[in-house]
């Protein structure tokens, strides 16, 4: 399963519906902000994974907790956001408050729901990264390169489906060619400093 095909397939459509349902977030607007947010957290555990000991961590927790399983029955989501909000900790730290924030405005939903809604995705996305992690048999020192492919994957989709919409989300997330959706690269941008 690629990025695109989680963002746009059955799990993404499956957390949309259920977020609709339970907190009144649209369903576009939760597609959309997993095909910002699925990319943000696979880049910072890549940058993460350049630490050993960070790396190792990762490697425990995806063996651990994340086997992918969650991938077949994503209505967990809703009652694992506990969990997804500790995932999110770690994974963005101090930069969480200003991430949500920025989110919020790109996506249109409201910043008291948006961390209820990242805390929904934070363990699908990182259920992926496990099921990724077991097809590819990747232990904690190859973790980097993983997620870096994972990453080079979705922006080769994306530049070869330019017809699906969320293709532009997610070039311009990846850095690829400037699209109609720009305020997502700013957003990046001021993210990650550049």
């Amino acid at each position: 399963m690629s990025l695109l095909n989680l963002i746009t397939g059955n799990p993404g459509n499956q957390i949309a519906e259920q977020a609709e349902n339970k907190m009144g977030v649209t369903k576009s607007q939760m597609i959309a902000l997993l095909a910002v947010a699925a990319p943000l957290i696979i880049s910072y555990l890549r940058n993460k994974s350049k630490n050993t000991a960070d790396a190792e961590a990762l490697d425990k927790a995806l063996d651990k907790d994340h086997d992918g399983s969650i991938l077949n029955n994503p209505s967990q989501a809703l009652d694992r956001q506990d969990e997804g909000n500790s995932i999110l900790e770690h994974v963005f730290g101090n930069d969480k408050p200003n991430i949500e924030n920025q989110l919020s405005k790109n996506t249109g939903i409201s910043l008291d729901k948006i961390g209820p809604a990242m805390s929904m995705l934070a363990p699908v996305v990182m259920g992926y990264i496990g099921q990724q992690k077991q097809t590819n048999n990747t232990q904690a020192n190859g973790l980097g390169d993983l997620l870096g492919n994972i990453l080079g994957h979705a922006n080769n989709e994306a530049q070869a489906s330019p017809e699906n919409p969320l293709s532009n989300v997610l070039k311009s997330v990846l850095g690829g060619e400037k699209s109609e959706q720009g305020g997502i690269t700013g957003l990046l941008g001021s993210i990650f400093g550049k």
